[in-house]
């Protein structure tokens, strides 16, 4: 039997943990940058210092490659803003001969915003960053296009 791998692609406020929660309530195992910052203590600095951002990327796709070879299930929780980015874990599936999946969580700018104003640094799903920022992650987003394979795109308005 063949893993499922999904890569949520999006911009900050725009549903992209909603969706992949869902995914883990299906079966899936959920990765997630931002889970993984917060439970090592880094609740308020975003985005992230690099050489912190390099060493829990190195974490997650250590437990990405140990899921694969178990044959699970996983859905990957990140912005995944560049192509390159997506291009990366599609070749760690690959690798254990599985076809990522991206799933593009479509939102107009205002409301992804909006979302990303309201949040209250509760946890990692809740991650204040400031206007500047949110609108940055928005405005520099490389949207997926489905010549880099399998892709769905879901509305998270």
């Amino acid at each position: 039997m063949t893993s499922r791998l999904v890569l949520m692609c999006g911009p900050a406020g725009s549903g992209k943990s909603t969706f992949a929660r869902r995914l883990e309530d299906a079966g899936h195992v959920l990765l997630s940058i931002d889970e993984l910052a917060w439970a090592s203590g880094i609740t308020q600095d975003h985005p992230l210092p690099d050489g912190v951002a390099a060493r829990l990327d190195a974490d997650l796709r250590a437990q990405l490659e140990q899921l694969l070879r178990d044959g699970r299930d996983v859905v990957v929780d990140n912005s995944f803003w560049s192509r390159a980015a997506r291009d990366e874990y599609r070749a760690i599936g690959a690798a254990h001969g599985v076809i990522a999946e991206t799933v593009f969580v479509r939102v107009p700018r205002e409301v992804a915003l909006a979302r990303v104003a309201a949040r209250g640094g509760t946890g990692p799903g809740d991650v204040r960053l400031t206007p500047e920022v949110a609108a940055a992650y928005y405005d520099g987003l490389e949207t997926p296009t489905p010549d880099e394979g399998p892709l769905r795109i879901v509305d998270g308005a």
